[in-house]
């Protein structure tokens, strides 16, 4: 066996022959880099694995795009404009990331936290904004309504600050959980992130023509019990208005016409254009009903606004700027390279139900059960995933499955691209579909 030292050198000529081959070459290799807690870090293979087929049996295997972990070591990356730091890997092992969520965080001198809670209607947009702000896709994020169905966390760490995501599903009625038979987590979740929160982000969707003038009762009452928490207005889904100056309209409404704690006048310069955060003009008359006025529409006491894309890099920089910013003096509560508190499988999960909203039709997704039947790293530091999605219908069975299988290939290909860009390594995804019996 050789010694360390010539093993070393032996990866160093390595990684010197393929830089000097060029970029291309650098993408055909597989390296293994030390982490912070001894693990082996993951870096991305480009080679494609073998596809699986067959009616019910669907894979994905896609090398890995530009900016890679072995790009960044190697300095072969480009810059990322949207980014000023790299977001880490989430590790494929469970072990590996339940050991780093309770390691000791190795923060700076003067370290700065700060928990965010993220409150908005249904599909307002909250899980896209949480995965843009983290750099990486971890929340799942569909058209269709009660996408995510618990509390998942987030971290961003840079520099001396880290910012705690807490991505909440939508706001809803307790008659409305009892009348759908949802689970109460959906009800429960975003008061329970309120009682440890810092600040609250509160998200609308501006294109909705039927909510965006007024916040719902359930979040005004939630903001209402807990009204000693700062809070800040995000108008988000801008780029789909024709009119921007309907933003003027909407922001004296939901904000009631103050913010901060001022009035804000008409000769205030108003920019409609995304990623802003100048304070708004406010409405001619503004309402100043108490807090607890069961009539409001709107909350006088955002101390900012932001009006966004979520799907815009450049319009969520201003926002993530902002909020560590805010960090406070305090110490972290989770390591440089906690990117979420999700397990691995819960991650690939939320995704696969991700891609089951997005192309069945109507109820057909909230009937499917997803089952991991195999989590396993292949011989080439590949993570092998199968599972079997089980559907209550033999008609379900042949929509989920599509014409000649090219749905369920189709989903078990974009899957497996958004879970290398996860965990940056290959990702060999089987989905099977099964009639539940």
């Amino acid at each position: 066996m050789a010694a360390p030292g010539r093993r070393g050198a032996a990866l160093l000529r390595t990684l010197l022959g393929v830089w000097q081959r060029g970029p291309d070459a650098a993408r055909e290799r597989v390296a293994r880099l030390p982490s912070p807690l001894g693990c082996p870090r993951r870096c991305v293979s480009c080679a494609a694995g073998p596809a699986f087929s067959g009616p019910l049996l669907a894979s994905a295997s896609r090398p890995s795009g530009q900016n890679s972990a072995l790009d960044c070591f190697l300095g072969l990356s480009q810059p990322d404009s949207s980014l000023t730091c790299r977001a880490p890997a989430v590790s494929i092992r469970k072990d590996e990331q339940d050991l780093l969520l309770v390691h000791r965080p190795d923060m700076p001198e003067n370290p700065r936290v700060l928990r965010v809670v993220l409150l908005g209607a249904p599909n307002a947009g909250k899980s896209t904004l949480s995965n843009q702000l983290l750099g990486r896709k971890v929340f799942p994020v569909s058209k269709k309504v009660h996408t995510t169905r618990s509390q998942a966390l987030g971290v961003i760490t840079e520099k001396e600050a880290q910012v705690i995501l807490l991505d909440t599903p939508g706001l809803i009625s307790p008659a409305k959980q009892k009348r759908h038979n949802l689970e109460l987590s959906l009800l429960e979740d975003p008061w329970k992130s309120m009682e440890s929160a810092d600040l609250v982000v509160v998200l609308v969707d501006v294109s909705d023509k039927w909510t965006r003038k007024q916040l719902s009762p359930q979040l005004l009452q939630c903001l209402t019990q807990f009204s000693q928490v700062p809070s800040i207005l995000v108008m988000n889904k801008v780029d789909c208005l024709k009119h921007k100056s309907v933003l003027l309209e909407l922001t004296a409404a939901l904000t009631e016409g103050v913010v901060n704690g001022k009035k804000l006048k008409r000769k205030q310069a108003f920019h409609s254009q995304p990623g802003t955060h100048a304070p708004s003009p406010a409405a001619k008359s503004p309402n100043t009903q108490s807090v607890g006025n069961p009539q409001r529409t709107g909350w006088p006491h955002f101390q900012e606004i932001f009006m966004l894309s979520a799907l815009s890099p450049e319009d969520v920089r201003t926002l993530k700027q902002y909020l560590l910013a805010q960090a406070r003096p305090g110490p972290w509560e989770f390591h440089s390279g906690v990117l979420t508190s999700q397990t691995p499988e819960e991650i690939c999960t939320n995704i696969i139900r991700e891609k089951l909203l997005e192309y069945l039709p109507q109820e057909v997704p909230y009937s499917v059960q997803q089952k991991t039947v195999m989590w396993d790293e292949g011989p080439n530091g590949e993570l092998v995933i199968e599972q079997k999605l089980l559907v209550p219908k033999e008609s379900h069975v042949r929509i989920l499955i599509g014409p000649k299988g090219h749905l369920i290939s189709q989903i078990a290909q974009e899957v497996g691209r958004n879970l290398m860009d996860i965990f940056l390594c290959e990702v060999r995804l089987r989905l099977a579909v099964k009639l539940l019996k």
